[in-house]
């Protein structure tokens, strides 16, 4: 059995878990979450946590195992408190504003580029060269942010470009003469 599946899932007491044969349903305060189950597993719901079993003892249940009970976590702090990135925007002139659904980024093109916000993501463009990417899905989050990222990737000369807050660009020495 997986390392990481046997490690209950922790289930706080605003969150309502509903299992189905082949599917979860994770409630909570910010919204609904479901995910779909592998025939080969199967959740145990105990007071206050919650258990991915394998029903048989094959190595691609046991792979998926472990990702399941990833995926479940993932979802219980989702509907409980959330998932947020956050972008920062370096360089010259570059800077973020919200019109309705879409953001429209100045990232030193000839043209702005406008990124149309998906279904169940709330972005938030507290001073111009900073977006606060926020939802209960942690995969749509992190989606978002790789692709407005990849409008403009940091360069490696002076750093300019779209960056995570956390992330550190290492810069190379410029050429000499």
């Amino acid at each position: 059995m997986s390392r990481v599946s046997k490690n209950p899932i922790p289930v706080p007491s605003n969150v309502e878990i509903t299992i189905a044969t082949s599917k979860v349903t994770v409630k909570g305060p910010n919204g609904i979450l479901e995910h779909k189950l592998n025939s080969g597993l199967r959740l145990v719901q105990n007071s206050s946590s919650l258990v991915v079993e394998q029903t048989d003892n094959t190595k691609k249940s046991n792979a998926l195992s472990g990702t399941t009970r990833s995926l479940i976590a993932n979802m219980v702090k989702g509907v409980s408190s959330g998932f947020e990135k956050k972008l920062l925007l370096v360089g010259v002139g570059y800077r973020a504003q919200i019109s309705g659904k879409n953001i429209n980024l100045s990232l030193g093109y000839s043209h702005p580029v406008s990124y149309q916000i998906p279904d169940g993501i709330q972005v938030e463009i507290p001073v111009p060269t900073e977006i606060l990417i926020r939802g209960i899905d942690k995969q749509k989050v992190g989606q978002t942010a790789a692709e407005i990222r990849a409008f403009r990737q940091p360069e490696p000369y002076k750093g300019k470009g779209v960056r995570y807050e956390d992330e550190t660009v290492i810069l190379k020495e410029a050429k000499k003469k």
